[in-house]
């Protein structure tokens, strides 16, 4: 692929099943980069996603202090972290657009004695911050802002605990939770974090398990808050990082499109990933799963490919990759539950029946779900507003329609910048 400003994909004309590999796992480099940091002593990890995101993160530990090297060939990443403290009593880190690293190192230097600066892309600044900086100053942190309260840029930092537990709104996020419990070993063993709102709980899963993993464990109390099991800290360890699964399912939905069979290399159902989930969904519209010792593969459907209803509140990142091919189903799919997909890298469900309805497809928003009818795209140019899933998920759509066009192809650089030249791969 060039580096144009757009990317028509091309009809496939003759499938062929298809067999690949995806990068790891966006949150779960984020999250062992974090955990890897706070722990004592040096981790190794290995199958490290390297993208926009990651790179974000990287440097933001490094102009932190902490000693890191970087092997992009070998996708590894070692960290010699500090038990909690922090090498640089004073920093300036810039996150990008990359919410984890926004949220998950807020938390960290918000519970920290020194002071930083946090800086961030345009598109950061409009993605939501509030809930998570309310939380930290009820809790000690003091925050100064140098344009609008509660958003980027600000310096955070100066941490004296003055409460024994706090309470986080996940509407919007659930990044807020994991950032606070991933962070809450600079907290006393008994504080407790209450959560409110409704949010899918698959990435706070996950973020428990990973903290478990590296020997800190996390319970719930009676009373539904969050605290440590045990006082002590992370310990430093090898880890592996899984498969990134929201990518993988870009590939698993061309099955029932392009009606071939689809293996993601080293992708498993028993992984730590709630975007597995959205294979249980092609499922119920007709595909089969059989689980191989190398990856699960993908069976289309030997008739219909069947619509439905379908609640993706616990893994929202695939409302785009349904959004995509539910036109090809038979009947009407209602993707339920996504309100809170409104406040990522853009506005999702505007992303998604703009889109759409550029293709001819009606999309009907209503609340929190979207109702997409069944029909045949037209050519249309995507508007990708600078967001990656958008980009990957509808070019799905291209696959099947002559000149669907992607404009801004290079913003799948945030969590899969080769994407382009994999699907080109696999599918001509």
């Amino acid at each position: 692929m060039s580096n144009s400003d757009i990317y028509e994909v091309k009809k496939v004309e003759q499938p062929h099943d298809i067999e690949t590999c995806v990068p790891g796992s966006k949150s779960i480099t984020n999250r062992a980069l974090l955990i890897a940091a706070l722990a004592e002593g040096t981790s190794v990890l290995h199958g490290v996603l390297y993208s926009d995101d990651s790179r974000h993160f990287m440097q933001a530990l490094y102009d932190l202090g902490f000693p890191i090297h970087i092997d992009e060939e070998e996708e590894t990443v070692t960290i010699e972290g500090f038990g909690g403290e922090i090498p640089n009593e004073e920093a300036e880190v810039y996150v990008g657009s990359a919410g984890t690293a926004a949220r998950f190192l807020t938390a960290l230097l918000g519970l920290s004695k020194g002071r930083y600066r946090m800086t961030c892309s345009e598109q950061m600044k409009k993605r939501p911050m509030k809930e998570l900086l309310v939380a930290l100053e009820e809790i000690g942190s003091q925050i100064e802002y140098e344009e609008e309260e509660y958003c980027f840029p600000f310096t955070i930092g100066n941490f004296e605990c003055k409460k024994s537990k706090v309470t986080i709104d996940v509407d919007k996020s659930s990044q807020f939770l994991s950032a606070l419990l991933i962070s809450s070993v600079l907290l006393p063993q008994n504080f407790m974090i209450k959560m409110v709102g409704n949010h899918g709980m698959a990435y706070v899963s996950m973020t428990m398990r990973m903290m478990q993993q590296f020997g800190v464990g996390v319970e719930r109390t009676l009373t539904g808050a969050y605290r440590r099991r045990n006082e002590n800290g992370y310990e430093a360890r090898e880890y592996v990082i899984e498969p990134d699964v929201s990518a993988a399912c870009y590939f698993y939905a061309l099955s029932p499109l392009l009606r071939v069979k689809v293996k993601v290399k080293n992708v498993h159902m028993d992984c730590l990933q709630g975007d597995i989930k959205f294979l249980k969904v092609l499922v119920r519209m007709g595909c089969k799963i059989e689980e191989e010792e190398d990856g699960v593969l993908m069976v289309p459907p030997k008739d219909k490919f069947l619509g439905g209803s379908f609640d993706l509140s616990s893994f929202s990142d695939q409302a785009l990759t349904l959004a995509a091919i539910a036109p090809f189903a038979n009947s009407k799919v209602c993707m339920m539950n996504i309100g809170h997909i409104r406040y990522q890298e853009c506005n999702r469900i505007d992303a998604i029946v703009k889109n759409l309805a550029k293709m001819g497809i009606a999309a009907i928003e209503q609340k929190d779900n979207v109702f997409i009818l069944p029909g045949t795209p037209t050519a249309c140019e995507v508007e990708t507003f600078e967001d990656h899933r958008v980009a990957m998920a509808f070019s799905l759509v291209g696959t099947m329609v002559d000149g669907i066009v992607i404009e801004n192809p290079g913003c799948t650089r945030k969590t899969f910048e080769n994407y382009f030249e994999v699907l080109e791969k696999v599918i001509y």
